[in-house]
């Protein structure tokens, strides 16, 4: 194994990110475990393997990552709205409408405001 330095995370990184984009999530969560060992402080990161969990339809971990974002990035309206995907999901709708609203309060997206339940017609 080659030794982890700065680059082989930030290769790690864009990689996991080609990974999810070929339809690969758990290859992305793989790469990521060694990028956030070594910088659990990275919001992109651990946003991007919360990403992969939930393409790989394992929510709790997914929604694990979502709230640990959203405690240090409560404005970011995307974790809220991908939360809120998470909490549907597995059923809980009571906790999804209110992240579909806060990523609409956040930021109003049609897709966001959708979601939330908001009527977006004039």
């Amino acid at each position: 194994m080659a030794d982890s330095n700065p680059e082989t995370h930030v290769i790690d990184f864009r990689a996991a990110e080609h990974l999810l984009a070929a339809r690969d999530p758990r290859g992305a969560v793989k790469l990521l475990d060694s990028v956030i060992a070594a910088h659990p402080e990275n919001t992109a990161a651990r946003l991007l393997r919360a990403r992969a969990f939930f393409a790989a339809a394992q929510l709790r971990p997914a929604q694990l990552e979502f709230e640990l974002v959203l405690e240090r990035e409560p404005d970011n309206a995307f974790a809220h709205f991908a939360l809120a995907r998470t909490f549907e999901r597995s059923g809980q709708t009571a906790q999804a409408m209110r992240h579909f609203r806060l990523a609409a309060a956040l930021d109003p997206k049609p897709e966001y405001l959708l979601a939330a339940g908001f009527d977006t017609r004039n």
